[in-house]
């Protein structure tokens, strides 16, 4: 919605192209849920610790079916995005799950994962705000780009914030990656400096932690280590890169305003599509 207010953003189909996107990621978080077996999601009980597996699996599937439905009507460029963007989506969790190939740097694996799990949504939102406001494939291009960086940077701060917050500040059960066993950027950091003095806490990574203190000292490791700040730096580089294609976006209004808002109003969604590059990334701080 934002996006669009580079352009026309009285034009049909900017809400409903929203609503797409955001019933894709209701779905995605669904299944995701599943998939961790999260106990909890934004504060409250998940969907299949409420009821079941199947339930919730279903209800994802039925939420990607309203969006098709919806997507139809918007014709067929925007069919082939949304397509492109499912198919990314569950390559990065295919990849996810998987894990990096023999001799593949494990924390450029991470990334590329990352990248593909949570960047084509919020890249495509941008584009279809701009898509539909009516903006020149140049600008398209950046808002793709501008959401693909956002998308790393959300979820490189997810790892960090899994880590660092408490459950009544997040919503989420600290630790649920440790738990789990799931790798995330800031082991991986730890993984790859492998020094001497990080020998029990690398001992505790990349395995369920299922026993209690185990657990409970893994995160106490962590969130002391010097890999946390280095995630940080991470999510705050790729939020700078965000910003950026803006900057670029803006050039492009100055070259052709006869297609763009006036620079009033160019100004003010640059404005707030920085705070949200700021905001995403600094969730953990």
């Amino acid at each position: 919605l934002l996006a669009s207010h580079y352009g026309d953003k009285t034009r049909k189909g900017i809400i409903e192209s929203a609503a797409v996107c955001e019933l894709t990621h209701v779905a995605t978080l669904y299944h995701d849920d599943v998939m961790d077996e999260a106990p909890r999601r934004r504060g409250t009980e998940s969907a299949n610790a409420r009821w079941d597996n199947t339930l919730a699996i279903l209800t994802g599937d039925f939420l990607f079916a309203q969006a098709s439905k919806m997507l139809a009507d918007l014709g067929p460029e925007a069919v082939l995005l949304q397509a492109v963007t499912f198919e990314r989506l569950v390559s990065g969790q295919i990849h996810e799950t998987v894990g990096p190939q023999s001799g593949a740097d494990p924390v450029k694996h991470h990334i590329q994962v990352l990248a593909d799990k949570t960047g084509p949504l919020i890249a495509t939102s941008a584009r279809f705000g701009g898509m539909f406001a009516g903006l020149p494939t140049p600008a398209l291009d950046a808002l793709s780009a501008f959401g693909e960086a956002v998308g790393i940077a959300f979820q490189i701060a997810d790892d960090i914030l899994d880590i660092a917050s408490e459950a009544q500040i997040s919503g989420k059960t600290p630790g649920t990656d440790l738990r789990e066993g799931v790798i995330t950027l800031p082991m991986l950091l730890v993984q790859a400096a492998n020094k001497d003095e990080d020998a029990e806490l690398i001992q505790l990574l990349g395995r369920p932690l299922t026993d209690d203190n185990e657990h409970a000292r893994a995160l106490e490791l962590l969130r002391k280590h010097p890999a946390m700040e280095a995630a940080q730096a991470e999510a705050d580089k790729y939020a700078s890169k965000a910003v950026a294609e803006l900057g670029a976006i803006r050039k492009l209004a100055n070259e052709n305003a006869t297609v763009f808002a006036d620079s009033n109003t160019i100004d003010a969604v640059i404005a707030a599509l920085t705070d949200v590059c700021e905001s995403t990334a600094n969730r953990a701080v």
